[in-house]
């Protein structure tokens, strides 16, 4: 039987990708142009910086991919598009060059979620996660609980009601003057400090509530260093990451637990950029090891923005025959569908 090969384009955010993935689950290539040098000097994404670089990328990327994968367009049998969330200019240049690829091709076109794409990294490679299980979704512009019951079905348990836990690592790491992406930095800097050296506070939001807020927490670091500053007391950066890492960590890895527990899964996902943290990889393994839950992690690549984990995605939509038209447009605040 021929192998159905799905060329993906994601480009929601600051990296460039493109991916051919065989079967739902097989990458043949996954090429990833980062803009994370061109935003440090800001300390941040610039969105319209952003959608620029995208524009100069989309199509050496897609060549590139396909090169490296050994395939041509006659290999293809869809192409899947992230069409949300994410940077509306930034989403709409790998939107649109999906769309006029697919259209010119005469190829199904598939419109992926963020999210789904995000969960679908789980799938990817031999080890890929049985269902159903739940995930925590965890990056720099979100932060959810989701049950998977199958590829397409999915139940949000628990979300954000502000900052998402990448968003507040990043302002956290700028606060202690480190550089973009501060996710990073943090991590880095934690391991050298006392995680109980600062009883930072958790939000658990009551004890039947999966919901996440980490505004007040990245609050109660900015008054802990002004208020030191200002009374001329030294302060111990590492300490500060530690603690504030530790707070975070405690709260996501417990209401991932209670969450396998209330549904009665077996089985953990997490996934997004910040699941690549040590401290809560570790958390998380000794935890679910003590819960009888088995723990899936996808490798670092497939855990920042990549287009393989599209791919992946839009597989299980056309094997069901979910595609998308032309009319399909950038939806940047693009809520998962249940």
């Amino acid at each position: 039987m021929k192998n159905i090969n799905i060329l993906a384009i994601e480009t929601s955010c600051d990296e460039t990708s493109a991916a051919v993935v065989s079967d739902g689950w097989r990458v043949l290539s996954n090429i990833i142009f980062s803009q994370i040098d061109i935003h440090r000097v800001y300390g941040g994404v610039v969105p319209e910086i952003a959608s620029r670089s995208h524009i100069e990328k989309v199509d050496d990327v897609v060549a590139e991919a396909l090169a490296a994968a050994n395939v041509t367009l006659d290999d293809i049998a869809a192409v899947a598009v992230t069409f949300g969330p994410g940077l509306v200019g930034a989403l709409l240049v790998g939107l649109n060059f999906g769309k006029a690829l697919a259209y010119a091709r005469g190829l199904p076109l598939v419109g992926v979620h963020h999210i789904a794409g995000h969960i679908a990294s789980c799938y990817l490679e031999n080890d890929g996660i049985a269902l159903p299980f739940v995930a925590l979704v965890v990056s720099g512009g979100h932060t959810q609980l989701v049950y998977v019951r199958d590829y397409t079905d999915f139940e949000i348990l628990g979300q954000s009601l502000d900052d998402a836990a990448g968003e507040a690592f990043d302002k956290v790491a700028r606060s202690l003057g480190l550089p973009y992406p501060g996710g990073i930095e943090i991590d880095r800097l934690a391991r050298q400090g006392d995680p109980f050296a600062i009883d930072f506070p958790r939000a658990w939001l009551g004890a039947d509530s999966y919901d996440f807020s980490f505004s007040g927490l990245k609050s109660a670091v900015l008054n802990h260093l002004n208020t030191a500053k200002m009374s001329g007391r030294d302060i111990s950066h590492a300490d500060i990451a530690a603690s504030f890492q530790a707070a975070v960590v405690d709260v996501l890895t417990k209401k991932a637990i209670s969450a396998c527990s209330h549904v009665g899964a077996t089985r953990l996902a997490v996934v997004g950029g910040v699941a690549c943290n040590t401290a809560l990889r570790a958390s998380l393994t000794d935890l679910c090891g003590n819960n009888g839950i088995t723990l899936h992690i996808p490798p670092p690549v497939f855990c920042t923005d990549n287009a393989a984990m599209i791919a992946a995605a839009a597989y299980h939509k056309y094997q069901i025959g979910d595609f998308s038209d032309q009319h399909l447009n950038a939806v940047p605040n693009l809520p998962l569908s249940v």
